[in-house]
């Protein structure tokens, strides 16, 4: 009787375990080396150590409409927490429904933008913080009426007094500021899926999705919109190739009213396009408000190409992968005025 064997191919490893290395994802590996990561931890503020006790004074503060002029504005007004950090507005309005100049931006991870303002004029949150509430057409305050606001409340200046104890002066314009500066440094915004995928997660992003991002990428987006909060870390014209129409760049000559050198005119900072889904209308002049149409834009005005609807459609899809875990922000209860605190005007 015939015996019929089969025959088994094996491969056996002796003495030793097989592992096989992944394949690197090459779009992963190409972002990797322009973006990072929002981190979930504030960075460290070399003037102005962050503290408990600053944030939460500084929340209070961030959210007290009395430190404008009418008793009506505050930081929260122009950079609601709850819409993306900006206003939902071409540009805020403000004092005696005065329209500001240009759009505002958005709060969130504006900690890691090398300056503030489209045109840099602060060089931190800290200097920001002080603009808004002495610029007549948004809070129209003044330093002096400021302090004598706060300094008429004692919750306040006891929490002054707790966050600021190595002060002579605890309660001053400039520890009003800072204790701003500290709370904002915490608006962080971690865990987009963008983020997951910088970090490892293959699955974090759409086919689609990364289609998009690597169009962000090789079409040059990104030489102006990378780093950690993408954006935020130059100034560059506002037209490169091509200028856009007279009604989007609102005939604002950006770097150029600060600086008055030529070569600044029509030039802003980047802004940061994380969580640019929620951060609707674009721009300076916010006269954008559709974020494909936008992406159109960039195309013609800063790299010179026409983007096929494709290309901007993937592009869009891409960027609403960059809206992170937004800040729950508990809404403090505010001092109580007493007989010496200053009057709301109006005028």
């Amino acid at each position: 009787m015939k015996k019929v064997v089969t025959v088994v191919t094996a491969i056996i490893f002796f003495g030793a375990t097989a592992s096989f290395a992944a394949v690197p994802d090459p779009v992963m590996q190409q972002a990797q080396a322009l973006f990072k990561p929002i981190p979930k931890t504030p960075p460290a503020l070399d003037h102005n150590p962050v503290t408990p006790e600053k944030i939460a004074l500084g929340a209070m503060l961030y959210f007290d409409p009395r430190l404008s002029r009418s008793g009506l504005i505050s930081c929260n007004t122009c950079h609601n927490l709850g819409l993306g950090g900006a206003d939902f507005q071409e540009t805020s309005t403000g004092h005696k429904w005065q329209k500001g100049g240009r759009n505002s931006p958005t709060v969130l991870n504006s900690v890691f933008n090398i300056a503030q303002f489209w045109d840099g004029r602060a060089t931190d949150l800290m200097q920001q913080a002080k603009g808004p509430v002495q610029a007549s057409v948004e809070m129209s305050n003044t330093p002096e009426q400021v302090v004598k606001t706060l300094a008429s409340m004692p919750e306040y200046v006891a929490a002054f007094k707790k966050a600021f104890e190595a002060e002579t002066n605890p309660l001053t314009f400039d520890t009003m500021a800072k204790a701003i500066e500290a709370f904002e440094a915490t608006l962080l915004t971690p865990d987009s899926p963008f983020d997951k995928f910088l970090k490892g997660d293959e699955k974090a992003l759409t086919a689609r999705d990364k289609d998009g991002l690597q169009l962000f990428m090789n079409k040059g987006c990104a030489s102006c919109h990378g780093g950690i909060n993408m954006g935020g870390t130059g100034y560059f014209p506002f037209g490169v190739v091509e200028k856009p129409k007279t009604e989007i760049t609102a005939g604002d000559t950006g770097r150029f009213k600060l600086t008055g050198s030529e070569s600044d005119q029509y030039v802003f900072k980047s802004p940061s396009l994380r969580n640019i889904e929620l951060t609707t209308p674009y721009f300076h002049s916010g006269k954008v408000w559709c974020l494909k149409e936008a992406t159109g834009i960039m195309g013609s005005a800063q790299l010179g190409i026409t983007l096929s609807k494709d290309e901007i459609e993937k592009i869009a899809d891409f960027l609403k992968t960059t809206t992170g875990v937004q800040p729950r922000v508990e809404h403090p209860i505010l001092p109580a005025p007493t007989k010496d605190t200053p009057l709301p005007k109006l005028d």
